[in-house]
């Protein structure tokens, strides 16, 4: 089941937000926590046991951090607790890779491979999984109180907004709102204005530039000519931020319907200059993750240069393979490490001097990596930089023309403006001159601002809901990127 489906819209949330503010308010985290259970076994039923185990470790883990967090024995249990989740995590989602590395390897040697079958990743098992880790070491550096109640620790780790794609939510930061929480009608409708923006994103634009992305990069690169691959590359590119910050957004305003603040997950990463500006931007929450878990503890910037410069390589490398077990993912996060080792070394002294060329190099070298992440393999990825760069096809044997079309531009111009803060400061200059444009005295303060507020919070989500609504009536195109993570 997935946001953006007219089982969730019309019957799923509906009816979940009618039996939790219904129930008594000692029950509504047992009625979320299973309709959050139902979300997931919905379209994975077996692996909801896998979700069930997690949760119940992750319970007994925490108790036995916590009892032992002033003995000599803390560390070690606390590494046993996290091995067990990466463990599991590793066995899902690497065993198949690393026994394709070891095939390839045995195979060379003339050696026969080995035989497995083939392993179901469970959805959103990289989210939750952090997440888990997230609070036992929470609970052993004493940054939030061991949860005793085994429901409401099922429902931190479980809670279906935020389950399959994020944003990681730390556990320190919703402990308080897991036992106490207020749905305030402000809040809600700001809730359900962040879901409709979402689903905006989501269909209206990512499902758009998506179809054309897919066709392209579907083709076989040797005969795409370079504007063709280029333009495959701008639409993945919008794609994969609208699909997944749209989907942040959704995730956002669910959590407000229910009184839970969750950590914004995206901050306009395209206006960045930099590729450190652009990781302070993008996926905050699984940057800020491996920063404040990872890099820090590894030293941080309190190092040797040497050191500082493998800290980053080494956490860019594990946030490659975060997204996935491939060579292309492996390679995609080295080459953000790297390149943020290069902006320390001087590349970033460099490319300010470029004024608002600095922007144009992020949007190159990101979009360079988008290649390496949409790439199922190195072959395919280096097959399309060449395409990109005229080593393929100079003409091709497929026009632009066959791609673009009025409704493809209209999205990549919308998913221009919107990719940038200009509605947010359409909205600040809107608040702060309440008699509008005009000098004119005649105009009344109250109805410039009622103007603005009826726009902005009834009409246009308004009319942005039912376009989605249209849209996904007459398409069977609704993928989400980020499910496979």
């Amino acid at each position: 089941m997935v946001f953006s489906s007219p089982l969730f819209l019309f019957a799923f949330l509906p009816l979940v937000l009618t039996v939790y503010f219904l129930a008594p308010r000692k029950l509504r985290n047992l009625v979320l926590l299973l309709a959050s259970l139902l979300f997931y076994a919905w379209g994975e039923p077996a692996f909801v046991l896998v979700m069930l185990a997690s949760i119940a470790w992750n319970y007994i883990a925490g108790l036995a951090v916590h009892l032992t967090r002033k003995t000599a024995a803390s560390k070690t249990v606390l590494a046993i607790a996290i091995a067990v989740n990466l463990g599991v995590l590793a066995y899902y989602k690497y065993a198949g890779f690393l026994l394709d590395q070891l095939n390839w390897a045995l195979t060379g040697l003339g050696v026969h491979g080995v035989r497995y079958h083939s392993i179901l990743l469970p959805l959103g098992i990289s989210f939750f999984t952090f997440q888990s880790i997230s609070y036992l070491i929470d609970v052993f550096r004493g940054e939030a109180n061991v949860q005793r109640n085994p429901i409401n620790l099922a429902l931190y780790i479980a809670l279906f907004p935020q389950l399959i794609a994020g944003p990681i939510v730390r556990y320190h930061d919703v402990a308080v709102q897991i036992v106490k929480r207020t749905v305030t009608r402000a809040g809600f409708a700001d809730g359900i204005r962040r879901f409709i923006w979402g689903l905006g994103k989501k269909v209206l634009l990512a499902n758009t530039v998506g179809v054309v992305a897919d066709a392209i990069f579907a083709l076989p690169t040797n005969e795409l000519s370079a504007t063709v691959a280029w333009l495959g590359v701008i639409c993945y590119s919008l794609q994969i931020y609208f699909d997944f910050s749209g989907y942040s957004d959704m995730a956002i305003g669910l959590g407000r319907m229910f009184g839970f603040r969750f950590q914004e997950n995206f901050n306009y990463p395209y206006i960045a200059v930099s590729v450190t500006d652009f990781w302070r931007r993008w996926h905050i929450s699984l940057s800020s993750w491996f920063r404040d878990y990872l890099y820090i503890p590894l030293g941080g910037n309190r190092v040797s240069v040497k050191r500082l410069y493998a800290n980053l390589l080494t956490v860019f490398l594990l946030c490659g393979l975060w997204h996935g077990a491939s060579w292309t993912f492996v390679l995609w996060g080295v080459f953000h490490g790297a390149l943020l080792v290069g902006e320390r070394l001087g590349l970033r002294r460099f490319t300010a001097r470029l004024g608002p060329g600095q922007h144009l190099y992020l949007l190159l070298v990101v979009m360079l990596g988008w290649v390496l992440f949409r790439a199922e393999t190195l072959t395919e990825a280096s097959s399309y930089y060449a395409a990109m760069f005229g080593a393929g096809n100079a003409v091709g044997k497929y026009p632009l023309a066959m791609f673009v079309s009025p409704g493809l531009i209209a999205a990549m111009i919308a998913g221009g403006i919107a990719a940038t803060p200009t509605l947010p400061w359409v909205r600040s200059y809107w608040q702060h001159n309440p008699n509008g444009p005009s000098s004119d005295p005649t105009l009344a303060q109250w109805s410039w601002r009622q103007a603005g507020w009826l726009a902005g919070s009834v009409v246009i989500p308004l009319v942005v809901f039912a376009g989605s609504v249209i849209v996904l009536s007459a398409s069977t195109y609704n993928p989400f990127i980020y499910f496979r993570f």
